[in-house]
């Protein structure tokens, strides 16, 4: 008799019969196991949730007076007849891969993740496993990521460029990771960092946690521009251009995100400068995570499913597109609270 897959995707999310829990709902569920702090994965009306101690301070900030715990990297606990434990992802601060063991078989929920050290959120770490829950955000042999350091090199050119001249560099980014990551790779001797209220309010939250973050300037509605020069703002994509923005005069806008590697895209965002960053893995990125866990059994979501996917099939793996509600990266940044 073939037995019923220890992870199973339905209509609210990932499923755990074992253990009678939800990994990363969309729907209403009463026990949820939380990857990360995004929006897409930690929605409200969950009866409790479960999540790293990095990311629950995060998900009480946005979701309010919530029923949760936390629980370490790597600690192993019981529920149910599943085994369970939480795994750096590397994609955000406190951002998790969860790893769940039933009878000597084990799955891996990875969520969002990044192979790359950014310096600030905890590394990625390759969890052995025998059924991969991967995503492919950006599964394509175009998206190849240049070392950070060239980045910000980069970044850091064009803020002292505007500064030069008189006008103030507007960078958008989600304000929980991206954001945070972008303040780390600056040069604070160009000039003052100011911070949206969204940004500056998840700021808060990490740097109450530990995480070293460089000096920032709330940037609400009482600051005045003119006291401020050279300085280069972080807000929410959501935030460019709004009348907040416009009192900042002479400006530049920038994007940092993965999707700028795509001309065309970049070319229709309609900022005047894009940074190709991201905190999701690369096509390398990808191929490396999935062939390091040795699993055999693989499950693609949300980003280039079809594409990915026929390609690990080509490749050697038992691959399959698995539908999710996940959002993955994109230029239409919800991550504004």
């Amino acid at each position: 008799m073939t037995r019923e897959p220890i992870l199973s995707f339905t209509d609210k999310g990932i499923y755990c019969a074992a253990g009678d829990f939800y990994i990363d709902p969309w729907r209403p569920v009463e026990r949820a196991l939380i990857t990360h702090a995004h929006a897409d994965h930690a929605r409200p009306g969950m009866g409790t949730y479960l999540a790293t101690d990095g990311t629950l301070p995060i998900m009480r900030h946005r979701l309010g007076d919530i029923s949760a715990s936390s629980i370490a990297y790597g600690q192993a606990l019981r529920i149910g007849d599943a085994q369970v434990s939480f795994h750096p992802a590397g994609h955000v601060p406190g951002s998790a891969q969860i790893r769940v063991e039933v009878g000597g078989e084990i799955w891996v929920a990875s969520g969002d993740y990044k192979t790359t050290n950014d310096g600030l959120s905890e590394p990625f770490e390759t969890v052995k496993c025998h059924h991969f829950i991967t995503e492919s955000t950006f599964g394509l042999p175009v998206f190849r990521w240049a070392d950070q350091n060239a980045v910000a090199a980069e970044i850091n050119a064009w803020w002292a460029r505007c500064a030069a001249v008189g006008k103030t560099a507007f960078l958008g980014a989600y304000a929980l990771g991206k954001a945070q990551r972008l303040m780390s790779m600056l040069d604070p001797q160009i000039g003052p960092i100011l911070t949206h209220t969204a940004v500056e309010n998840t700021n808060r939250v990490l740097r109450e946690q530990g995480y070293a973050l460089p000096d920032t300037i709330l940037a609400n509605a009482d600051l005045n521009p003119k006291e401020h020069p050279g300085a280069i703002v972080i807000c929410p994509p959501s935030a460019m251009g709004s009348a907040w923005a416009r009192k900042y005069g002479p400006q530049e806008t920038g994007f940092a995100s993965g999707w700028m590697a795509v001309r065309g895209i970049r070319r229709r965002r309609a900022g005047d400068r894009g940074f190709v960053i991201s905190d999701h893995a690369d096509w390398a990125g990808l191929l490396a995570a999935i062939k390091e866990t040795g699993a055999e059994n693989i499950y693609v979501t949300h980003g280039y499913t079809d594409i990915f996917n026929r390609y690990l099939n080509e490749n050697g793996w038992q691959s399959q597109v698995v539908p999710t509600q996940f959002e993955g990266e994109t230029l239409e940044a919800q991550e504004d609270t």
